[in-house]
Order: structure tokens, then sequence, then C-alpha cells
């Protein structure tokens, strides 16, 4: 294969200068040819990534692609005319013209090496358009186009980040409705759920025009739920969707395919008649709607057989391969049917279709090899089982190990009588052994996809439920295969999930939208990705570092790739015009970091039906994350940074934009925070005077937050154990010592324990006991969390075959009564346990071999479930007034409120933050690993009787810990896991791990990453304090720009409390001074602005006021805070509801805000007040 010339107009270096002589040359020959003329330059100003998918909606689109292509001839002539030496703005709108032409190989070059040239990329500025105009733009749209080329290589974490520092640097974005809509595909791919939904539901929600109709939305959104099981949840939101007249017709063909499929393997009405029935009405009803779904036609064909309709169900399946191309998944249902009508060479030669089709098939190999062993053809039905487990697909590889010793065993056995007596025992040891409910077991939690077929439909959801995770096994009758037969395949925690969007080709404008499945045999972990072919050429990308792209054989000749700007067919009409160009897809042999050619058929897999069908395997590496840099202004210095010093200037940029290490920058800044109230309202002065058109209603942003790297240099393999700092109390008089508060909230200590603080201050934890809180409020709310007992230090998947991140544990809620029921059964249970045990070892004369029988045993069976009571709030004075006031005992630095503590500033009560919340345990219930909301510290007080073990890593190690989560598939903030301790001493993470006993109080410094464990039966009591430190204020304003990054709710409103600490507070750390100083600054000059622009715009802004004791606002819609102008619908207000949105979501429902009033809850000149008489106060002596 002809390898490509290298796009060398963006890479300037050693040999290419002399390239770019003779171009330079040749340039000014040809620069007549290539300048654009005025009005040429008009139609081009103002272009950008905005317009990717929406370019052919123009009325001149194909003359726009010329000239087009004409303008980035004439920026590449004139780069190469100045050797290189151009402004960078150049090469970032280069990107854009090349992305709008979907040449992307040459659009990630451009944007790669505006990058490198533009440190303050993220900035609010005066940019200059094709050197000709001035416009006022953000660079958003660049962030943007990156986001679109990572989204088409399906390097989805990058995307990711790329999209969500557009929303956090104009969340006004013209796009935003596509940005949440592709995130809401990315996260579904990712098997996080949540932020998946959430996604969908802002995109929903924005009436701005979009690739997607709502229609479409709405059905990603059922399905959502269907594959996290709350199937009661997606058949309503599914029969929702039924009742809209104008529902698309392959909308409705889907909808009703997946209500079909979901009957027949779902207890959602009735027994197995009643469900059936409705399964096949549904699939009929469906096929009406769209006679050529192979998927359909497949599904009725498993309810025809389900029922024993047989002939039906071969029909049904023959209409599906008919429909469809060859599927594995047909195949090896056809084989089961045969097998189950006695026709075992049919049924053989079925299963051979099944892995020729796909040899990664396990369950058409586990078929094949009880086939095979039916048949008495032991060595036949080992290879297959072999094969079987060889398959990335296989969940049941250690049952099928196991079943292979047994046969082999079984082999020798029979050899050596055979031998001596000549007698056949192997049928008998068979008919013994393997019995049917074996061959049923083997099939249990089977996760097997379908093979995607060629077809131009979105490939949207298929079900996901419990019966369906079976194999192909031969049921009991031939009744049915309700329990034993599934070919549809169910998506786990940890499996990766690709979605292909669809091409439409120039000769078809037909749209379907169906559901189909594909086989998944590459790592999770890997981004799975199909290059392009350029001009029957394959260009390099060397500005990505790109590891060697697999070299698997691949059977399905559609190779994945996420490219269309439409990314379904089921657009509305509007979007017909869209012409891309048909091409072939060319399998690659080479292991060369190419980009190849992208088919043209190309289906999108749910999720819930397929993870990909075969494909190129493209990772890119992951060697950089930054720190979060977020800014205030200094007066002594020019640079006072809120985390870390500058990064590593060399470090290499090439990975992806935003995801390299940059200088710190300070915002630029008009005003310091030492002017006055008055020059700062003046500063911005008429800043709004155009009106609402404004994306940004800030002065300046400051770059978006990330992780902070892991800290250089590593510490030695010695340290990665540190001992854990404790502190000993034998009196009052030590609790109330000041060191020992300057020691907790030194930064250097990550966690602190203090011994025996019970015994010291006499507090009577009895009144934490559970007799006591029964006693007290037996009928109290406690929260659920049902999970595995296992080791401490160690995190099985539910087969306990390999360790995890993810932890599962299901919520549920309950009473304290109940719970104490629990409790007391739990421990009695225990003692029989140890009972037992004790006169096992008594019976046996030799103990060791005893001890090492038991632990064998236990090792076989499954994990014991275990419940955790979590999250009781004891906020409530009146009923639980002797605790509350027991814990004022406390010295003031740990007590729930205290002027001191910052959480006691905010006015209002948060649950469990500047609250006492109280947790129920039993051995081995689990607090998974996370940081405090908005990184606070905590207190936590054992009440007993049992042990705690806690294991803590400092807050500087949390990016390490966040790039473990997303490598895992895991959100950091929301999801459950639990840390690898082997992982993390690979990473050079240091880990703290200690026994906190009856008594002793632990200290967890702000932002410190923690889990715990119970070790025997106990409860806990916590809460959040606020140090009046500025390390505290730094990672908890942090930790608020992360979470709006990642659209978050931040539990601690951060710009309330900062301005009542200016009220509350004299502050006499410099430092902290500043920071708030500048949040009070950043916050006037936004209200400032945003009330000029509404009158400007002849909005009126209505005074409401606030309420002592009332909660900050959030949006309702987005969930960041809201402070002082609050946007609410006129029928919420009529109502006096008050459902607040902020600006940026009443924009998007409300372009010109006629459906909203504008709420005041601070008189400008109440905050100018505050504003100007917070000042730094002197500094205490260290007597007082």
């Amino acid at each position: 294969m002809q390898m490509p010339v290298k796009f060398d107009i963006l890479r300037i270096s050693g040999n290419e200068e002399k390239k770019m002589a003779a171009e330079k040359a040749r340039g000014e020959g040809e620069e007549g040819s290539f300048s654009l003329t005025v009005e040429e330059k008009k139609a081009l100003c103002g272009l950008d990534s905005s317009f990717f998918g929406f370019l052919s909606l123009c009325k001149d689109g194909v003359k726009m692609k010329t000239l087009l292509n004409k303008a980035i001839h004439c920026y590449e002539s004139l780069i190469v005319k100045a050797e290189g030496k151009v402004e960078s703005d150049f090469f970032c709108q280069l990107g854009h013209f090349n992305l709008l032409l979907e040449d992307y190989s040459k659009a990630l070059s451009s944007y790669q090496r505006y990058y490198s040239l533009q440190t303050d990329y993220w900035k609010l500025w005066l940019v200059c358009k094709l050197r000709f105009q001035q416009k006022r733009d953000t660079n958003a749209a660049f962030l943007y186009g990156l986001g679109l080329v990572y989204f088409y290589y399906n390097a989805f974490q990058w995307a990711i980040r790329a999209f969500q520092e557009v929303l956090y640097v104009d969340p006004n974005f013209c796009r935003a409705k596509e940005i949440h809509l592709r995130l809401g595909f990315m996260f579904k791919v990712n098997t996080d759920y949540e932020s998946s939904l959430k996604h969908f539901q802002l995109a929903l929600r924005d009436s701005n025009v979009c690739t997607l109709s709502s229609v479409e939305i709405q059905f990603h959104i059922a399905h959502l739920f269907e594959i996290q099981r709350k199937y009661h949840s997606a058949k309503a939101a599914y029969e929702q969707l039924l009742q809209i007249e104008s529902l698309p017709s392959q909308v409705k063909a889907t909808v009703l395919q997946q209500l079909g499929w979901m009957h027949h393997n779902m207890d959602l009405v009735g027994d197995n008649t009643t469900k059936e029935r409705y399964a096949i009405q549904y699939l009929q009803k469906s096929l009406e709607e769209d006679p050529n779904s192979g998927q359909s036609w497949y599904f009725l064909g498993r309810c025809y057989s389900c029922i024993g309709k047989v002939q039906d169900a071969f029909v049904s399946y023959r209409q599906s391969i008919d429909k469809s191309e060859a599927s594995a998944d047909t195949w090896c249902s056809i084989g089961v049917l045969y097998q189950q009508q006695n026709q075992p060479m049919d049924a053989l030669q079925a299963y051979i279709c099944a892995v020729q089709l796909d040899h990664g098939h396990a369950a058409a190999w586990m078929d094949l090899g009880i086939l095979y062993e039916s048949c008495n053809q032991t060595q036949d039905a080992i290879k297959c089982y072999l094969n079987a487990t060889r398959s990335k697909s296989c969940s049941n590889t250690s049952v099928l190990i196991s079943r292979i010793k047994f046969l082999q065993n079984v082999s020798d056995s029979w050899n050596s009588v055979h031998t001596a007596s000549h007698h056949p025992v192997q049928q008998q040891v068979y008919t013994q052994c393997f019995t049917t409910q074996k061959l049923q077991g083997l099939g249990k939690d089977q996760q097997r996809p379908f093979q995607t077929g060629s077809t131009r439909y979105i490939h949207a959801a298929c079900v996901d439920n419990q019966n369906q995770n079976g194999n192909h096994t031969l049921p009991q009758n031939s009744k049915g295969d309700t329990q034993n037969h599934s070919s549809l395949h169910i998506p786990t925690s940890e499996e990766q999930k690709i979605f292909n969007f669809t091409k439409e080709s120039k000769d078809s404008r037909s749209k379907s939208l169906s559901p189909k499945t594909s086989r998944q045999d590459r790592d999770t972990s890997n981004i799975y990705v199909n290059a392009k072919e350029h001009s029957k050429n394959i260009h390099e990308i060397t500005s990505v570092p790109i590891s060697s792209l697999n070299n698997e054989d691949s059977v399905s000749p559609n190779l994945i790739i996420v490219d269309n700007p439409q990314l379904s067919v089921l657009v509305g009409e509007a979007m017909d015009s869209v012409d891309h160009d048909s091409r072939t897809c060319d399998k690659v042999n080479n292991v060369h970091p190419t980009l190849h050619k992208k088919p043209d058929n190309l289906t999108a897999s749910s999720p819930s039906s397929a993870s990909s069908t075969e494909t190129l395997s493209l990772k890119v590496t992951e060697q950089m994350h930054t720190h979060i840099v977020t800014s205030f202004i200094s007066p002594n210095s020019g640079l006072d940074t809120i985390n870390g010093g500058p990064e590593n200037s060399e470090s290499s940029i090439s990975v992806s934009v935003g995801l390299r290490p940059r200088p710190q920058i300070i915002p630029s800044m008009s005003v310091s925070i030492y002017s006055s109230s008055t020059e700062v309202l003046k500063a911005c002065r008429n800043l709004g005077k155009n009106g609402l058109s404004n994306g940004h209603i800030l002065l300046d942003i400051c770059p978006p937050p990330r992780p902070p790297t892991s800290p250089y240099p590593p510490l030695p393999k010695e340290k990665l154990n540190p001992p854990t700092p404790s502190i000993y109390l034998e009196n009052k008089r030590d609790a109330f010592f000041p060191p020992l508060h300057q020691f907790c909230i030194n930064p250097k200590n990550p966690v602190t324990v203090i011994r025996g603080l019970a015994g010291a201050l006499k507090l009577d934890l009895g009144l934490f006991s559970t007799k006591t809180l029964v006693e007290a409020n037996n009928e109290h709310i406690v929260e659920v969390r049902t999970q595995f007992l296992q080791p401490a230090d160690e995190n099985w998947d539910p087969s306990g075959t390999k360790k995890i991140w993810r932890y599962e544990n299901k919520s549920s809620h309950t009473t304290i009564a109940k719970y104490a029921q629990y409790q007391a059964c739990s421990f009695q249970e225990s003692l029989r346990e140890e009972n037992e045990r004790k006169t096992q070892v008594k019976d046996y004369s030799d103990n060791e071999s005893t001890c090492s029988d038991i632990s064998r045993r236990r090792q076989k069976v499954p994990f014991k479930t275990i419940k955790c009571g979590i999250n009781i709030d004891l906020s409530d004075n009146k009923k639980w007034k002797l605790q509350l006031h027991e814990l004022t005992k406390l010295p003031a630095f740990v007590r729930v409120v205290s002027a001191g503590n910052l959480l006691s500033h905010v006015g209002y009560t948060i649950l469990g933050m500047n609250s006492v919340q109280l947790c129920m345990k039993v051995p081995g219930s689990r607090i998974p690993g996370h940081q405090e909301n908005n990184n606070f510290c905590s207190v936590n007080i054992n009440i007993g009787p049992g042990d705690c073990e806690w294991f803590v890593v400092p807050e500087d190690y949390w990016g390490v810990l966040n790039d473990f989560c997303e490598k895992n598939n895991l959100n950091f903030l929301m999801s459950s896991w639990w840390p690898n301790l082997e992982d993390l001493y690979e990473a050079n993470v240091p880990v703290y791990r200690f026994i906190q006993r009856p008594g002793d109080l632990v200290w967890i410094n702000a932002g410190t990453v923690h889990w715990v464990q119970a070790i025997g039966w106990c409860n806990n009591i916590t809460w959040n304090v606020g140090p009046l430190t500025a390390f505290q204020y730094k990672l908890a304003v942090e930790r608020y720009e992360w979470n709006k990054l990642q659209s978050i709710k931040s539990v601690v409103p951060m710009v309330h409390l900062s301005w009542n600490m200016a009220r509350n507070i004299k502050v006499s750390d410099p430092k902290l001074f500043e920071m708030i100083k500048y949040c009070l600054l950043k916050i006037l000059k936004q209200c400032q602005t945003l009330r000029e622009a509404l009158v400007a715009a002849g909005k009126e802004v209505l005074w409401h006021g606030r309420i002592n004791d009332e909660p900050a606002p959030y949006c309702s819609i987005c969930e960041v805070e809201v402070f002082n102008l609050l946007f609410v619908t006129n029928e919420s207000n009529s109502q006096k509801t008050y459902i607040v949105h902020c600006q940026n979501c009443a924009r998007k429902t409300s372009g010109n805000l006629e459906n909203f009033v504008v709420l005041e809850q601070y008189k400008m000149e109440d905050l100018i007040q505050v504003y100007d008489q917070f000042t730094l106060a002197p500094s205490l002596s260290s007597s007082s």
C-alpha cells in the first residue's frame, strides 16, 4: 500500500525546509490564482466548526465547498510563503475549513499546530478573521472542532474533555445542544448512564436545532432506562413515544421492537404465555412498520421458538437472514432449534456457520461443545470449550475451565479403564455428572452480542435483561428456551459500547432506526476506531501519538467510525440535503498508525445489544493531565494560582487539546481587587449594550480546570505505605491544646487520627448506639446499600475471577428499627458460624488441612450479600437534642457549628455537611472511594463496638485516581469504586492504612481521598468542617469549578458562601483575603453586566428579595448556582413556585426571554457596600 505524503505545510522542520523553498517559489507564481476576492472573504468570514453538519443547508452549499477548497489552498500558500511564521489563528481557521470539508486528518493537524502556538486558546478575545475583519469570538469553536475530530475517531476520552471545555468557557455556545447530544452518546458507550441521561435531558430541553429530533432523543432516554434494568420506566417511556401522532415510522418500528423483546425477556405482564403473546404482537406491529428489519424477524423467531412453534421460528430466522447480512446469532439460534428437534447434523452445520461468521462467538462454541459432548466426542467438545474461553465475550470462563478439566479427567479415566477391561464408562460418567441443569448453568450470565449488518440505520438499542444472559443451551424440554436460549447481548458495567452514526449515501434518502448488535472482541479500554482513507492514499497523522492498530482477523466489513455530523438518519427533512461521498471499506493488515477509509454503510450499535463490530483499535496515549488552574490576583506578584506551580513547558502537546501542561495564567483584568466598587462598575459599564447576544457575561475567564498530574519526582517504593499521623489524648486539656488544631489542618497531613478522644472528653457514645437510636426514633429513615462481603484490600467481580475497580452497591431505604434488627441477626448468625467452625476444627485431627479446605470451599461459594445503613440524618434538634448537645463537648475546630467553620456561614442546613449524619454497619460494610463534597474537611467518630479500617490517599494524587476511574469506565465523582491497591502501588501512589477503634476521631483534611470498610459491628457519626484557611478555600473553589466542567451540582454554593463570609468574617490571612475578594469582584462585575444587558434588551428586573435560612438557588436544568438574578418562568412566578433557571438555560428555552421574568434577590447598593467594606483585617497577635 502506498504511503501518503505528509501534510508538510503544518510540519516545518528538517528536510522540509528545502521543500518549503520550492513551494515558496512556485507559490509566488500561483499567488494570483489562489487570492480571494472581497466577496469571497466576506463569505468566509465567520465560518467555523459550528457550521459542521449544517453547511449543506446553506443556499449555496456546493459553491461554499468550492470556496472552502480555494481558501485552504490560499492559506497553505501563505503559510509556505511565510515559512510557517504566521499568526496562530491561520491554523485554527485552516482546521475549521478542513473540518467543514470532512478532511479530518488535516483538521486535526491544523488544530494541534494552533494549540501549540496559542497558550490562551480558551479566552474570549478579539481575533482576526481572515486577516481582514475584526470579530469578537470565543475559541470555543476551536475546542468544538477538535472535539468533533476526536469524536470521529472514537477517541471518546479526549472528545468528552474537549466538549466539556466548550461548555465551560461558553455555556451559551450555539452548538451546546449538539454537544450535549454527543456527550450523551459517549457516556452511554462508557456505561456512565447517569451522566448520559443528564446530557440527553439537557439536549431535549434545548429549543435550538440539532442533528437528532426530539423523539429520537426521547427514544435514547427510554433506552437508557432499559439498559439500567429499569424496565417499567423504560416501558412507560416507550409507550409514551407511541402516543405521539407524528412519530416517524422507523422510530415507531424500533420502539415496538424494543417493547416486544422486553416482553419476551422480562416478567412485565402475567405468565410466560401472556408475555410471549404480547411480545409477538409488538414484533408483528414493528414488522408492519418496517418489514425489512432482520433484527425484528430474528426476535420474532426467538419468541416462536420459546412457545414451541418450530416451523414459524424457522420461517422467521430465514426472513432474518434474507433481510440482513448473515448473522452468527441467527445461525446459532437455528442450531439450537435443530438440536431441539434431534437433528444433530443440521445443528452441527448451523453452529459451524455461526463460528465461521464470528470466530469469537462464545455461545456458538459452547453450544457446539455441548453437541459434541452429547455425541461422546469428548476431545472435540474440549476444543470447542477452549475456543469459547478465548472469546472476549465469554463471562463463564471459570465454569468452562472446570468443565474442561472434568472432561479431561473423565477421558483419561475412560482410556485407562478401557485399556484394562474394554468396558466403556464414559457415557455413564457423562450421564451422572453432566446433567441438564449443569448444561443450563454453563449458559448463565453469558454475554454475547449480535453481529452488526451492513445497513444505513442507526443502531439505537436492544433490550438488556436478566433472561438474555443465557447461552444457547439444550432445554429440558422442547417447548421453549426461555431460560437457556438467548442470543441478545447484555452489556455489563465493564463493557465498551460503540455507536456508529449513520452515513447517508447520495442515492438514498430512506431513513430507519433499527437496533442491531455486534461482537466485541477488543479490550474495552481501547478506543474503537475505524480510520478513513483519503484520495486513495493513507494519510499519516504524526501530530498525535497513536499506538499500533490491532491486527486481528476481521469478519465483518463494517468498521466502526463516528464521523457523520447528523448522527442519525432520523433527522428532519431539512437534513436530507446533506450529502456524503459513498466510499468502500478496505481492510487493513499492517500495524502502522495510519488513517483508513470509512465504510459507506454504517450502523449504530446500542449498548444493550452490542459493543462493536470487528474494528481497528486506535489507542490514543494518555500521557498527561494538567493541574487545575484557578487564578487569583495578588497585590504583590503577578501570579497567585490555586493548584501547584507552573508546569513543564517542554511537555508534549500532541495528545489532545486541553490535555497538555500549560503555564498558569492570570485572567486579564481591567481593575484589581483593591479597586473600589465605583471603579469596578465603571470598568464594566456598557459592556452589555448589545443586549443578550453575547455568549459570555464575564469580563475574564479562567482556564478550564484539570486534575493534577502525579507529583514529581515519584516516591520510592518504601515510602508508599507511610505511617498514619496519630495523636493520643489523655485528658480534656490535650483535646483543647491549640497545636492539635494546627497539626490537623496542616496540608502536609492528609489524615490525622485522634486516639482516645471520647475518653478524654467523657463523651457519652452510648447516645449513638443502636439501642438508643431505636428508643429515640425507631421509624427514622435509613438509606441502605446492598453490597458483597469481601476482604478489605480486595474488590472482585461477582464471579470472583478478577479484581476490578467498580463496586456495585444497590440503594434502597428502611427504618432504624428494621436495620437494627438486621444488625442483631447478623451478629447472631456470625456467632453460630463461629461455633460451627470451631466444631469442624475440633473434629479433624489435621487442623491445618481443615483450615485450607474451609478456605477453598469459601472461595468457590459466591460472595455473601450484606447491607450497610448510611446517610441517617441527625440534623433535627428536636428529635436528637441529647445527641447533638453531647457533641458540643468537642474542641471548636471539630464542632458541627463554630465561628471558624466556613460551613457555619452558609446560612442554611446542608444535610451531612454542616449537620450530623450517622452510619450503621455490619462487618464488611463499605464506604467507597471519594473526596468530600467541595473538598471540605471531614470529622468521623467511631461509636463502636467494632473497628473500621481506613485507606487514605493525599489530595495531590486525586488526578491519578481519576485516571484509573476513566480507564475503568467510572466517573470519579459519581460512580462507586474501590481502588486496587496493586494498581496504586505500581503508580507510586502512597496509601495510609489504619484501624479506627471506638472513641477514635478521624480528621480527613481538605481534598483527601479515602475509602472505609467496617471490621466489626459499629456505628459512625460524621460531618464536614471548613477551616478558615486559604488552602481550604482554594480547594473548595477548585472543586466548584471542576463540578461545573463535569456538569455536576456543587453541594456547597461557593458564590453565596463567599458573600456571606465577606459579611460575617474579618479575614487577616492575605492569601485567603485575595481569593475571596477576587470572587466578589468577579461576581459583582457579572451582576452589573447582566443587569445592564437585560435593561438594554428591554427586560424588566423585578425585586424579589431573600428570606433568612433560604437555600441558595440552583438552576433547575443544569444545576449551576444562580446568584442574585433569577430567571423564572411566567407560570412559575404567578404560582409562586419560583422554579429557577440560569441565564443560559433560560435563553435556550426562550431566545428572547419572553416567557421569563427576572427576579433580583440583592440590591446592587447592598452588594457594593459589602464589597467595599470587606478589607484585609490586621493580624491577630499570637497571645490572642
